[in-house]
């Protein structure tokens, strides 16, 4: 009795080993790989056993498609993108489900702050008055200093300034003595009363060091 031959491979739904594969194992093969044969992988119960010369059903071996570097690469970099987009859109949805104080309150905790010791004042009028006293100061720090305390929202205290003024007497710089006795003045803005108060503790100090105010000077009306 002749054996019987096994079923074409379309009228049993199956597709042929020599068929070209255009997707395995989840990744697309692009046109013009290579492909070669991976290691046989167990198959589920429901997947094709094709029969061989002698009508014995043997696991079919899938392929994989064989990729250089340089392509891995770029492939894994659009994969990892692919990833960071899907979880930045799926991040926002959330956001735009949640109602408006909901979604403020999951934004701040993600938040940095600074976690050092805050300067007392104090620490602030020791700290430029230390600048201020340095032996060796020269006009250029004395011109840094000073436009840095002024880019502060405050005044002065007269002991800074009290500093600075002697830091000018000894570089022998009177024209930057009297500017910094100006711009004490515009910076106590519309309180009037702050540059007679600093004029006045500083009194001692300027007729110590010979410094006249800009009052004295005629600069008021210039």
């Amino acid at each position: 009795m002749a054996a019987r031959a096994p079923p074409p491979l379309r009228a049993a739904g199956l597709r042929p080993l020599a068929a070209p594969r255009r997707h395995v194992a989840g990744a697309v093969c692009p046109p013009g790989d290579a492909v070669v044969a991976a290691p046989p992988l167990a198959l589920g119960p429901g997947a094709w056993w094709p029969l061989s010369a002698a009508g014995e059903r043997k696991p079919h071996a899938p392929v994989v498609p064989s990729r250089s570097p340089a392509r891995s690469a770029m492939l894994g970099a659009a994969l990892l993108l692919r990833r960071c987009t899907v979880a930045g859109l799926r991040g926002l949805a959330r956001g735009a489900r949640q109602p408006p104080a909901a979604a403020a309150s999951a934004v701040l905790p993600a938040r940095c702050y600074s976690h050092g010791t805050q300067e007392s004042d104090e620490e602030f009028d020791a700290r430029w008055v230390t600048y201020f006293n340095k032996p060796d100061i020269d006009a250029w720090e004395l011109r840094k200093g000073m436009n840095t305390l002024v880019g502060y929202d405050l005044v002065p205290e007269p002991k800074i300034i009290d500093a600075a003024l002697r830091a000018c007497r000894r570089l022998n710089d009177f024209a930057t003595a009297v500017r910094i006795l100006e711009v004490v003045k515009d910076k106590a803005g519309p309180h009037k009363e702050i540059y007679p108060y600093v004029i006045q503790e500083l009194r001692p100090t300027l007729n110590e060091l010979g410094i006249s105010t800009p009052e004295e000077l005629g600069l008021d009306k210039a």
